[in-house]
């Protein structure tokens, strides 16, 4: 999949063999003999199916469109295929809050409370993400296969996402970081651009270099302004890093992808305990079940329901709670 090459202001793994790749992909590098390590991605794709499935407003796509780009460098720093990292945004702005799950294999899903909420640019050309989220928090929740899953959490500083998520790394993980995040969305609708940039110092790092790193990211382009003149994941990392001497290492593919199945919410049905499903049944009418992640409704019938009854045992309320959050 890769090989040997070189690019300006250093060594790397070729990742884009046969002319640029415009597809959605995240690439991995390290600089300054891994004095820093950093993360970049394309989403257009992504973020446009995530807008379809939930019919989002403008404002709100770029919302979910940042957060997910975000969510998917943060868990390629996963160490496991089965590890997951949820990103939830809680604020009082008319979204509501924005929910997001990325693996370490390019796969994110997410949605917002509000899909249809707006807001009027904050300036010609500038949708106002932070004004639509509004104040509150973001968390930060690794689930690593442990019986406790890691969680962060940090009050909002600006409801715009990259921020947030810079301020998350230097306050809950002690991270030197810097988060670049951006969607650009047509007159339509309609994404044309998404993705960004995750840069960190790893302990140790020297004066010159955090020097040199700086001045990079004061010169640099906004992410959508990058991405609309062509660049990918890999030239915008070679802008952040120029003069770094750096190293990809790792490029994979990602994409909104979503796990729910009819097995999954039959399982959540059953959950719900024999005297609620009688309940159901004594309706006698279809239930509909729709993935909050993706929107794919699932019906299931009052013969379905009689089928299901004798699988169902009763459960307390905090088992209830427990398992319904593991079908996410």
């Amino acid at each position: 999949m890769t090989r040997g090459g070189q690019t300006r202001g250093g060594r790397y793994i070729e990742m884009e063999q046969n002319g640029p790749d415009r597809q959605d992909h995240i690439v991995r590098a390290y600089a300054a003999d891994a004095q820093v390590r950093a993360f970049a991605v394309t989403g257009r794709d992504l973020t446009e199916q995530a807008r379809l499935a939930h019919g989002t407003s403008a404002t709100a796509t770029a919302a979910l469109g940042r957060t997910m780009c975000g969510a998917l460098m943060m868990a390629d720093m996963l160490k496991s295929a089965e590890d997951l990292l949820t990103i939830k945004i809680d604020g009082d702005g008319p979204l509501g809050g924005i929910v997001v799950t990325a693996d370490n294999q390019g796969h994110v899903k997410g949605y917002v409370h509000h899909p249809e909420a707006d807001l009027p640019e904050r300036t010609p050309g500038h949708l106002d993400v932070g004004g639509a989220v509004g104040r509150g928090t973001l968390t930060v929740i690794r689930d690593l296969g442990l019986k406790d899953p890691y969680i962060g959490q940090i009050a909002l500083r600006s409801g715009e996402i990259a921020e947030d998520l810079t301020y998350y790394y230097a306050e809950s993980e002690q991270i030197p970081s810097t988060v670049g995040l951006g969607v650009l969305v047509g007159t339509d609708l309609s994404v044309l651009q998404a993705g960004g940039f995750v840069v960190q110092l790893m302990p140790g790092a020297g004066e010159n270099v955090i020097a040199k790193l700086e001045q990079n990211l004061r010169a640099l382009p906004s992410v959508t302004e990058m991405l609309s003149a062509g660049e990918t994941p890999t030239s915008m990392l070679g802008k952040v890093l120029e003069g770094l001497d750096p190293v990809f290492t790792e490029r994979i593919p990602a994409s909104f992808s979503c796990n729910c199945s009819r097995e999954r919410c039959e399982k959540g049905l059953i959950l719900l305990g024999p005297d609620e499903l009688r309940s159901l049944i004594e309706e006698d009418r279809d239930v509909e079940m729709a993935c909050q992640f993706c929107g794919r409704k699932y019906v299931f019938t009052r013969e379905d329901l009689v089928r299901m009854l004798p699988k169902a045992q009763p459960v307390s309320r905090d088992t209830l709670r427990d398992e319904g959050e593991a079908l996410h």
